[in-house]
């Protein structure tokens, strides 16, 4: 009897061993978007994530938006449930740096650790690593595109924002959000507005009811075939 108990044990203990490891939650397949043929809009979100993500979450998961959100890996470390929900619920994730420095004003190596970290959290944190930098305050010079090149990352930056972080209110927000949205536009918001994510709900219907399809920036930059380094929407005096 004791030799048929160990012989199990044994078994289950190769069973245990040959376990696979838990893998994150899979991605769900995003349904193919053509903004040839459809009216695209991306909502963009910076600085994140904020304390108020899981409910612009709940809004973007109960409206059928996709978003795309621009991550400071600072906030990625100490929120990243909020991380591994945006991936799994087929929004987009990209690099924001880690602390929010001016990359214009810094030196190079010092911008490789501020984007490195921001992988590495995300990461961690999802399972997957963003494919598009938004330089902190959208600002970037021809080092800063170097340092993009060496990530293979491509810069995103805005064509209209909200000013979300100046008035701080949910009606100057939706006002404001609805003047500049335009076809295969990319607007600038924040998730840690309170205001902005209050306003959510009522942006994304009016939005809708105007015939735009909210995806990802990765959606509407498509047919752009942007190389690693290089910018877009390509700021005024912008030389590379």
């Amino acid at each position: 009897m004791s030799r048929q108990i160990t012989s199990l044990l044994a078994i289950a203990a190769v069973c245990v061993t040959l376990a696979p490891a838990p893998a994150f939650a899979q991605t769900p397949k995003k349904a193919e978007v053509d903004c040839e043929q459809v009216k695209c809009l991306a909502l963009t979100f910076d600085d994140g994530p904020g304390q108020y993500a899981g409910t612009l979450l709940d809004t973007l998961k109960k409206t059928g938006a996709k978003a795309t959100f621009f991550l400071e890996g600072q906030y990625v470390t100490s929120r990243p449930a909020f991380v591994k929900r945006m991936v799994a619920e087929g929004h987009e994730v990209g690099n924001h740096s880690y602390r929010h420095p001016d990359f214009t004003k810094i030196e190079a190596g010092e911008i490789r650790s501020e984007i490195k970290k921001t992988q590495d959290a995300v990461k961690k944190a999802a399972g997957v690593e963003p494919k598009l930098l938004r330089p902190p305050y959208g600002l970037a010079d021809i080092q800063v595109s170097d340092v993009a090149t060496e990530f293979g990352m491509p810069m995103v930056l805005w064509t209209a924002g909200s000013h979300d972080w100046e008035s701080k209110n949910v009606e100057a927000i939706k006002k404001k959000t609805l003047e500049v949205a335009q076809r295969d536009g990319i607007i600038l918001m924040h998730d840690w507005v309170k205001q902005t994510v209050d306003a959510m709900p009522s942006i994304i219907k009016s939005l809708q009811a105007k015939g735009y399809q909210l995806v990802t920036v990765s959606d509407v930059i498509k047919r752009q075939n942007l190389e690693p380094g290089q910018i877009f929407p390509v700021p005024e005096g912008w030389q590379k």
